[in-house]
């Protein structure tokens, strides 16, 4: 039984790839992972990791503004110690980021009546976008042509941070700050790809981002 619980939600501001480091021949060379009902999801494991390195980049900064002990302290609560065993794990648990549920439901319910099909799901919700490489004169190269499958601007998604213990006013201002330095997710991320906004909700779905980060700017501040 979790201590807590909130809700990480964001929305595409640009065409993503959550792959699943493979394709279907004759078709497309990168596919995005999807569930059973064709709905594009990140897995968990990753979305911690892109989290995690937004509270790199934070603690970071705060480092070279001296302040860094406290706030390295609240990241390897949440988030755990590097390298460590299975009791410095951090206390957060991140789930998949999916679409919400309602819709998830509705989704689900039609490819169960047979009104749409999985393939149907996936070709709604994406596109296949097509590049290749370009030599030093602004020609193609030759056999470099590759295609990948994209999610659409502006798809949300949500993921469920669950706590093992109650998270401190330090911590809940750290994972603020994070979210709020989460600007991308999925393949050529650092390409324009997969540009998102992210921001947290509680478990009555209002947002918190605001107060939270206040939080971390009245410390950091003081």
């Amino acid at each position: 039984m979790t201590a807590q619980s909130v809700w990480l939600c964001f929305a595409l501001e640009s065409a993503a790839t959550f792959g699943r480091g493979d394709g279907i021949p004759g078709l497309v060379d990168r596919e995005v992972t999807t569930d059973g009902a064709g709905c594009p999801y990140l897995h968990g494991r990753t979305l911690k990791g892109l989290l995690g390195e937004a509270c790199a980049d934070v603690l970071y900064a705060l480092r070279n503004q001296g302040s860094g002990n406290q706030w390295t302290a609240a990241a390897d609560a949440l988030f755990g110690v590097p390298g460590s065993t299975a009791t410095g794990t951090g206390k957060m648990r991140v789930g998949h980021a999916r679409l919400p549920e309602a819709l998830r439901t509705a989704i689900a319910a039609e490819v169960a009546r047979k009104h749409w099909t999985r393939d149907d799901v996936v070709e709604a919700i994406s596109a296949i976008r097509r590049q290749t490489a370009i030599d030093a004169n602004g020609a193609p190269e030759p056999h470099t042509l590759r295609s990948m499958r994209v999610i659409l601007r502006a798809t949300p998604f949500e993921a469920r941070l669950s706590f093992d213990a109650e998270i401190s006013p330090a911590e809940r201002g750290l994972l603020a700050a994070s979210v709020l330095g989460f600007r991308g997710a999925g393949t050529a991320r650092n390409r324009g790809r997969g540009r998102l906004t992210a921001r947290l909700e509680n478990d009555e779905r209002q947002d918190v981002t605001a107060a939270w980060y206040a939080l971390f700017r009245e410390e950091v501040c003081a």
